[in-house]
């Protein structure tokens, strides 16, 4: 039996989280070829690698089936009801920055707040006999969001890609994304509602409350956050 550390398995994030170790001295590389998803780890006994995209990784530590994994904020409280009962944040790890924004038409020059949301969805709705709709991927987030701001006259339209192009495409009037630098927003005439950032993510190492462990790996554990001074 070994601790499983699970690890986004491509790109950036993959990159930034062996950088992140390895200047702490526990070594994390992929092993064989590019479709391959194996790894080792160096520095600590005991630790297995495993590389799973970074939105797999929340479901695995809320199925115990990984002891520790590397995500974003926003897909750990997007994909898990009662995130904190699931799992703990052992340490935000200072990349994968993004926050998760509402944003409309910059056409919409009355529209700078929720407030004003509200209101222009109010008389969307009484306009065009249906409600307005905001495209997005992160339903649970966005709807917790804007019922704890009272913002009621919405549906929510599910995209998985491009979402900022849909106001464009004419198949939503607004969006809810992750964004970084809000140039993409910006080139599809998009704005930021003043008061209307969601979440702030970042890349964080959790670890699983519902993996079972023995003494043996509870022990690495112990090690293991030691060794990166999580103690």
């Amino acid at each position: 039996m070994s601790v499983k550390l699970g690890v986004p398995s491509k790109g950036r994030l993959m990159e930034k989280t062996f950088d992140w170790f390895g200047e702490r001295g526990i070594a994390l590389s992929r092993t064989g070829s590019d479709r391959e998803y194996a790894g080792k780890v160096e520095g600590i006994e005991g630790v297995e690698l495993v590389l799973l995209s970074a939105g797999e990784i929340p479901r695995e530590l809320a199925a115990g089936r990984i002891h520790l994994g590397v995500t974003g904020t926003d897909l750990v409280r997007e994909k898990l009801g009662q995130w904190e009962q699931q799992v703990e944040p052992l340490a935000e790890l200072g990349f994968g920055h993004a926050d998760l924004i509402l944003a409309v038409p910059n056409a919409w020059v009355d529209v700078n707040s929720l407030d004003d949301l509200d209101a222009a969805a109010a008389a969307f709705r009484q306009t065009h006999r249906f409600r307005l709709r905001i495209a997005t991927k992160y339903h649970r987030l966005v709807r917790d969001f804007l019922r704890d701001h009272g913002v009621a006259d919405y549906q929510l339209v599910d995209s998985q890609g491009a979402t900022e192009g849909t106001v464009k495409n004419e198949t939503a009037e607004a969006v809810a994304d992750i964004t970084s630098t809000g140039d993409t927003l910006r080139a599809n005439h998009l704005k930021i509602l003043s008061d209307a950032t969601i979440l702030k993510s970042q890349a964080t190492l959790f670890r699983s409350r519902m993996a079972a462990a023995n003494d043996q790996e509870r022990a690495v554990i112990k090690d293991l956050r030691k060794a990166l001074a999580l103690v």
